[in-house]
């Protein structure tokens, strides 16, 4: 009775039925249910006891029909039927080569031209567009509109580089250190080496077997010579590897020559013994020592807490405290990573503008100490007697010359001439050069000949040509 009551209640939602559908047999032996026996039942809901469970009871969807009554003609599947393939239809493929091509729309003149400045900002639809540059090509007035729109809007949105900002990683890592202070800070003259070698890692860690053996030219100068030194990038960071390895000594770590002796413990020295002893030319894998001697050297100058700044490095002819060592490694490191962006032809910018100040700081402190050497080997003319011309003692103003740097890292620097020992005075200046700072550096490195380098002379020739030949002599190899 319950059972004729909910087909009643289903005939009166669904409609009159045509035919009743007749009660299923009770029958414990396997077989199709009924609503499956024809095709055309198959076509229409393959896969029917998908509706129910396999063991006919209801699938609980909220459906009150009987579990065996067929699927009703005039209701979609439950379950979507898959699409069939174009290729079994019979009917023609379609030609890949127009998907996706728009239509241009057939649009009067003043709706075309209304859309010009919105094709201008690329915010015309596919359709739109197509119409708006079919149409520029038949019509004059609006292709001259079209121009001067497009370059108002590259003013608007001017062309940027692709090309990391070479300040992005000091000022990602100022900005960290600004909300979190380092436990262990990294000391002011060591953060520069510490940028360098970064920035040279970043430069070699997608080079190739063809990058590693690229020739590379080291050019420094002897006396007034220029000399050059013919390696590859590989032997140019075994080179790193080695001069920095003095610093290293200084600091406890371990010597990256080993039991290997050097001829002379000069920088020189020990890159051709390094390079001597290397039965095959350096490749790739010198990368890896070279990177954690430079970590080991921040780390363990970090970890003095800036008080070993003034213990002496020695470099064989001369000595530096490890603060001006760090720096001189750092410049080094910089100029060496321009010969290796040059030699696989790859741009490189210089450092940023605060370590650029410290690394030319270092050179112009070191000048008067170049000029006093420079002229006990007789290659600059000691000072005649005369008014302003005079050695001075220790701790005395003396005849100086005004170095200017201009642009980034730039300042000026009181050079005194005649002694060492003497203090730069404007009162006693007799000479003046302005030069830019990364030229510079080249300067110092050996790659610009001092006749060139200067971009502005006044005043004492002679003097402005020694100290212009001393900042060439603070380059080696």
């Amino acid at each position: 009775m319950n059972e004729a009551r909910r087909f009643e209640a289903y005939d009166e939602h669904e409609g009159p039925q045509e035919e009743a559908e007749p009660e299923p047999r009770e029958d414990s032996s396997p077989g199709p249910s009924p609503t499956c026996s024809t095709p055309a039942h198959d076509e229409e809901q393959q896969g029917c006891g998908d509706a129910a469970g396999t063991d006919g009871t209801d699938s609980g969807d909220g459906d009150d029909r009987h579990p065996a009554a067929g699927p009703d003609p005039d209701r979609p599947p439950r379950i979507p039927l898959p699409r069939p393939s174009v290729e079994d239809t019979g009917h023609p493929l379609t030609d890949p080569g127009g998907v996706g091509e728009p239509t241009p729309p057939v649009l009067e003149h003043r709706v075309l031209k209304s859309l010009l400045g919105a094709w201008a900002l690329a915010a015309c639809s596919p359709q739109e567009t197509a119409a708006v540059e079919e149409h520029l090509g038949t019509c004059g007035l609006c292709a001259d509109e079209a121009r001067r729109l497009r370059e108002a809007v590259g003013l608007l949105h001017p062309a940027e580089s692709l090309d990391l900002d070479p300040t992005l990683r000091t000022r990602v890592l100022q900005g960290c250190l600004e909300r979190r202070p380092p436990r262990i800070p990294v000391p002011e003259w060591a953060t520069p080496y510490d940028a360098e070698t970064a920035r040279l890692d970043a430069l070699l860690q997608d080079f190739g077997d063809a990058e590693w053996h690229a020739p590379v030219r080291l050019r420094w100068f002897r006396g007034d010579e220029p000399t050059s030194r013919r390696t590859t990038v590989a032997g140019v960071i075994a080179h790193l590897l080695t001069v920095d390895g003095l610093v290293a000594v200084a600091l406890g770590l371990d010597d990256p020559l080993g039991e290997l002796a050097a001829d002379r413990p000069t920088p020189a020295g020990r890159t051709e013994a390094y390079w001597r002893a290397s039965h095959y030319p350096p490749t790739r894998a010198v990368r890896a020592p070279w990177r954690e001697q430079s970590h080991a050297l921040v780390r363990t100058a970090s970890f003095t807490s800036g008080g070993a700044g003034g213990l002496s490095v020695s470099y064989g002819d001369f000595e530096l405290p490890l603060r001006d060592a760090m720096l001189d490694r750092a410049f080094e490191c910089w100029v060496h990573a321009e010969d290796i962006a040059e030699a696989v032809d790859y741009p490189y910018e210089p450092p940023s503008g605060r370590d650029l100040h410290s690394l030319v700081d270092l050179a112009a402190r070191m000048l008067p100490t170049v000029l006093a050497a420079r002229r006990r080997a007789g290659l600059a003319a000691p000072p005649p007697p005369g008014p302003h011309r005079r050695l001075v003692p220790a701790g005395e103003p003396g005849r100086s010359l005004r170095l200017e740097i201009e642009g980034s890292g730039g300042g000026e620097w009181l050079i005194p001439l005649d002694s060492p020992a003497a203090v730069g005075s404007a009162e006693h200046e007799v000479a003046h050069i302005a030069l830019d700072g990364g030229e510079f550096c080249r300067l110092a490195a050996g790659h610009v000949s001092p006749a060139e380098a200067a971009a502005g002379q006044v005043g004492d020739r002679e003097a402005i040509r020694d100290v212009l030949f001393a900042a060439a002599s603070l380059s080696r190899m």
